[in-house]
């Protein structure tokens, strides 16, 4: 089996950085048309669209690695990928929630916005996870 390359620098694969930049990416589209379906423009008001994929991305930075997201093998084991995705992303959608609903950030986190977030979260980042475990699975 190959060993994936690393950044000299970091020690951190090149895998792993894209799978977290496709992460980000998820997480900043499932926000963005969230608030567009709620009337927001988010080229017109690039600051509040911000500032609502901010505390998700924190705490997404945070919980996906202690929750062990971007181990070594995790990302093709299909049931570790859904099971190690879903902690994460309960875990870093409560840390994106308390952020928001701080006096840090403004917009607060009204119902059902925790409901609704953590939902389509945990659907398109358990999909996605899942989906490339599958595909990386039978490339092994």
């Amino acid at each position: 089996m190959d060993t994936p390359a690393r950044s000299p620098a970091s020690g951190i694969g090149r895998d792993v950085l894209a799978l977290g930049a496709v992460d980000i990416a998820i997480l900043a589209v499932i926000i963005v048309v969230g608030q567009l379906s709620h009337g927001v423009e988010p080229l017109a008001e690039p600051l509040v669209a911000l500032e609502t994929v901010v505390p998700f991305a924190v705490g997404w930075l945070v919980m996906a690695p202690l929750a062990g997201l971007y181990a070594p093998g995790v990302a093709t084991s299909l049931t570790r990928t859904v099971r190690v995705t879903t902690v994460a992303w309960v875990a870093a959608a409560n840390v994106g929630m308390i952020l928001r609903a701080s006096a840090l950030f403004d917009g607060g986190a009204a119902w059902p916005f925790p409901l609704v977030m953590t939902g389509f979260g945990l659907l398109v980042l358990v999909g996605w996870r899942g989906a490339y475990a599958a595909y990386a699975d039978t490339r092994r």
